[in-house]
């Protein structure tokens, strides 16, 4: 299978480059949504909430682009296209799982 990474020039802190490929509020939910296992479209829709499908699918084209993610389409009518994490995506776990624990803590915290 062809590697559909595209190679940009990626900023010196890697801070940034993490921010650059998951900075946005939606990528970072469309992970967590996918973390479990494989969704298709209209469940990611539904569990992310008040995205639109505009959006939502640039945002999955993006992070397609930068091998986050898989999109497989089944030639069915009509047809049927899942998402699942990459070995990539899957490695940014860690990352979700450390800022659902720093969230748990700050809800604690400002009860």
């Amino acid at each position: 299978m062809e590697n559909k990474t595209v190679k940009k020039e990626l900023p010196a802190c890697p801070v940034e480059t993490t921010l650059m490929l998951i900075g946005d509020k939606w990528k970072v939910l469309i992970l967590r949504d996918l973390l479990p296992g494989t969704k298709r479209f209209g469940e990611l829709k539904k569990s992310i909430g008040n995205v639109s499908q505009k959006v939502l699918t640039a945002q999955l084209r993006d992070m397609e682009s930068n091998g986050l993610i898989n999109r497989r389409v089944y030639p069915e009518v009509p047809p049927r296209v899942e998402y699942s994490l990459t070995e990539l995506g899957q490695s940014l776990k860690p990352i979700l799982d450390a800022m659902r624990d720093w969230g748990e803590e700050f809800k604690a915290q400002n009860r």
